[in-house]
């Protein structure tokens, strides 16, 4: 039976019939708007269509020699678990040998590939998404996850039907996995510094995890927002979101904490404050990152995405230690694999994924291994605060990740008809916020850099009905202002552009 896009709520064919909606086939993941009691919003996906993406899945990795053993695991939400029982279901169906590894944060389902040698993974989570949101992130070839490829294939499989359902699967489910997780995280790290450090974690999941981890390295931790709470009732465990940054930056100032670390829902990322309460933009806690790895590891290659600051490039404590970087497209699917292609000890996205391969990761992205980087970096730098190694860098000015609703069926479109308006004007020698544009950039979306390096990108969100802005200037917060609004102007050419979530 192929699924419907559309099914109405409360009616026979809804209990019966698998719902589906094509476009929570994302770029490298899958997100359907779910529901929960109350909302008005119509169900993107139903428990049926859950199943059919199951024996999707089941097939696809069976089909890419991937054998039929796979990892599962849920997030912290009240359907979750039903959620990732249907998934199982699903799988079973298709012939898979399903373990289960129970609640967990995303990159402890990844760990579970490498510790269960099994090569595939399904973790049922729609990271920092509102509440009512759900979603899968899935990879056959550790520690690598689905890219458009194999979402495009996976799509057709579920939305045509067309999955092999011939049973024979089984079911296993792995307890105490949690403790093994945390084990291996803090196996062989500890800090001689006397580091206070609040741990935030907006009521996500990752509060099951990140202050126990930290404590184990020698941290003195203040928990904010730990307790496991669906409702998300105080902010989106998102450490991009200012609302998130600004709790944090409180209760650094607060309790007198020498740093303050977030992460989201699904606990694969983290955002950081510093001692004075600055929120530093995780493309800066990358190039610092880059900074403490370059100086143990000579001529390092890091991988950075296009929404990052050009600092990767230009740094010059960076080019004294021979740090080559590869400027890729946003995403973590995008760049986990750009980090394996050319072998980099690390890859760094503005929206806070950290890749490390080894000897510091096993190269999937890990909020906690990220927060134990930093507080091993401000280990070796015992005479210095998080604030000075910051201060450290060349001054900047950037932008937080900004994000106007544009709806999924058109938001490539738009941005198509942006790339192409900004290309028109380079050619016709048109100015972006009263200078020449020097470059544009279009391996995803559009970065436009004006002459004296201030730079503005635009591109669709991967996961989310948005579109993403980011803009930067090496210059002065008033270029950085005036390459938002020139931005801002071609955006509003396009009447489906909407409303931002935050602003400069």
């Amino acid at each position: 039976m192929k699924p419907l896009a559309q099914i109405a709520p409360n009616t026979f064919e809804f209990e019966t019939t698998p719902l589906v909606k094509p476009t929570g086939f994302r770029e490298y993941d899958a997100r359907w708007w779910f529901g929960h009691p109350g909302s008005d919003t119509p169900p993107e996906i139903n428990l049926l269509g859950i199943q059919a993406l199951g024996m999707g899945l089941g097939t696809l990795i069976r089909q890419r020699g991937a054998g039929p053993d796979i990892v599962i695991a849920h997030d912290f939400r009240s359907y979750s678990l039903g959620i990732k029982l249907a998934l199982a279901q699903g799988l079973m169906a298709a012939g898979a040998n399903v373990k289960d590894i129970g609640l967990a944060i995303t990159p402890m389902a990844y760990f579970a590939q490498f510790a269960l040698d099994v090569p595939s993974v399904a973790m049922v989570t729609a990271s920092h998404n509102e509440n009512g949101w759900t979603g899968v992130k899935m990879g056959c070839e550790r520690p690598l996850t689905f890219g458009p490829d194999e979402m495009g294939a996976l799509r057709d499989l579920v939305l045509e039907g067309k999955w092999e359902a011939p049973g024979g699967g089984s079911y296993e489910a792995i307890g105490g996995f949690r403790e093994r997780y945390i084990d291996e995280l803090v196996e062989g790290h500890g800090i001689g510094r006397k580091l206070k450090v609040v741990a935030a974690c907006g009521n996500g999941t990752a509060g099951a995890f990140a202050p126990q981890a930290l404590e184990r390295i020698g941290c003195e931790v203040i928990p904010l927002d730990v307790e496991l709470d669906h409702t998300f009732p105080r902010y989106n465990p998102n450490p991009e979101d200012m609302q998130m940054l600004h709790a944090i930056r409180d209760a650094v100032l607060e309790h007198g904490a020498d740093v303050g670390l977030g992460f989201d829902g699904d606990g694969d990322r983290c955002g950081v404050v510093d001692s004075k309460g600055r929120e530093i933009f995780a493309d800066k806690v990358g190039v610092m990152l880059a900074r403490d790895i370059a100086a143990q590891h000579p001529d390092p290659k890091f991988v950075a995405d296009v929404k990052s600051t050009g600092l990767y490039k230009t740094d010059p404590v960076l080019a004294e230690h021979g740090a080559e970087t590869d400027y890729w497209k946003t995403g973590h699917s995008y760049i986990k694999r750009r980090v394996t292609e050319i072998g980099a000890i690390a890859g760094f996205e503005k929206s806070g994924h950290f890749f490390f391969n080894p000897p510091i990761g096993h190269g999937y992205d890990d909020g906690l291994v990220t927060a134990i980087a930093i507080c091993e970096m401000l280990d070796r730098n015992p005479d210095k605060s998080m604030g000075e190694l910051y201060d450290a860098l060349p001054l900047t000015f950037g932008s937080p990740t900004m994000s106007p609703h544009c709806d999924d069926e058109v938001k490539y479109e738009v941005v198509d008809r942006v790339v192409k308006r900004f290309e028109e004007m380079k050619a016709q020698g048109e100015t972006v916020g009263g200078q020449p544009i020097a470059e544009l950039v279009t391996v995803n979306g559009v970065r436009i850099v004006a002459e004296d390096g201030t730079w503005g990108l635009v591109r669709a969100s991967s996961n989310k009905p948005e579109l993403v802005v980011v803009v930067e200037s090496p210059v002065s917060d008033a270029r950085k202002v005036q390459m938002f609004e020139a931005v801002d102007a071609v955006l509003r050419e396009n009447p489906e552009v909407g409303d931002y979530n935050q602003t400069l």
